[in-house]
């Protein structure tokens, strides 16, 4: 097993200094109707929502411009966050994400960035949410998994329309622009589950063959491709083949945390190592490379996002945001 070491990494692209420690960072995966990006990213009692445009959009542009737009008040550390489709900066702003925090409730933010701002609070879940995502086409619906075995389906007033039952607790849920009947909810004893949402039924699974599975996504730009991490390995499945994985391959020593698919590449793909006592490993991978295109470290680095077109992805660390740019 061959893993690169520290020496071969490669320090972030650009960074940007933050007030304090980041836990979380997205991307919008949507446009925003604008040439830059919104992105948001949170910590201990806080959201911070703005826009970025680098210097490969814009030839003005040194490096990075990261333009806060607001400062959102979290009554606790941000666990895991996700964009609507319904956000826009384009005619009339409006900023609309959801937030799952420590106490196991989701929190529905809407701000015109002007004088109105709305926080809805959904209770359901028993213990901590580990993931969650808009239905990408309206943005009216809500999915989240958590450690209480169960995958829940929310409208925006934090009604459940549906909750389904799991083996074991859900690490990922994802929701496809090309699927919007279908969501895929990993399971942190190491399946991963397509489920019709009309019957609420599961339709298909793959399985990893080993636990636990930490992370999953189903890339955007080819439906048939999912991916994960579990163990040390990353794992990737062509779902039309096989429930098994079609390529696995170690690459985490310290055991992987994250895997994410590139939104503008269906052969790229990042991993991240679970926070170590002094750095955290991020790797990008091409499908068909047998070692990582590029290595990156950060110290306790967490979060993961990919930029809605550049082969860039972002990672929150301690006081800064560093971003990596790699080659399609």
């Amino acid at each position: 097993m061959h893993i690169m070491h520290e020496d071969s990494s490669r320090s972030p692209t650009y960074t940007v200094a933050c007030e304090d420690y980041v836990h979380v960072v997205e991307f919008s995966p949507f446009s925003s109707g604008t040439t830059a990006s919104l992105l948001a990213y949170g910590g201990n009692q806080y959201v911070v929502v703005g826009t970025c445009l680098f210097q490969e959009e814009d030839m003005e542009v040194e490096g990075v411009e990261l333009n806060v737009l607001r400062v959102f008040h979290h009554e606790l550390r941000v666990v895991t966050l996700a964009w609507s489709p319904e956000s826009r900066m384009d005619r009339v702003p409006m900023i609309r994400f959801c937030t799952a925090a420590s106490d196991s409730k989701l929190r529905l933010l809407t701000s015109d960035l002007q004088d109105r701002h709305e926080v809805k609070v959904m209770e359901g879940h028993t213990s901590y949410i580990n993931h969650l995502v808009f239905e990408p086409t309206e943005g009216k619906q809500i999915a989240s998994v958590s450690d209480d075995h169960t995958c829940r389906v929310w409208d925006l007033d934090g009604n459940e329309s549906a909750t389904l039952r799991l083996r074991s607790p859900g690490v990922s849920v994802c929701w496809h622009p090309e699927e919007a009947l279908k969501l895929m909810v990993a399971e942190k004893k190491g399946t991963i589950r397509f489920y019709d949402l009309v019957t609420q039924q599961a339709i298909l699974s793959l399985d990893c063959g080993q636990s636990p599975l930490m992370s999953a996504d189903w890339c955007f730009t080819n439906t048939i491709k999912v991916g994960a991490v579990a163990g040390n390995d990353w794992l990737i499945w062509d779902i039309t083949r096989s429930s098994y994985p079609q390529e696995k391959r170690p690459a985490h020593i310290d055991k992987a945390r994250l895997f994410k698919w590139s939104r503008a590449n269906e052969n790229l793909f990042a991993t991240t190592g679970c926070p170590g006592k002094i750095c955290s490993q991020l790797l990008l991978h091409h499908f068909g490379h047998p070692q990582p295109v590029m290595i990156g470290s950060v110290a306790v680095g967490s979060g993961l996002s990919w930029h809605r077109t550049l082969p860039l992805c972002v990672i929150g660390g301690d006081r800064k945001l560093c971003f990596w740019m790699t080659e399609m």
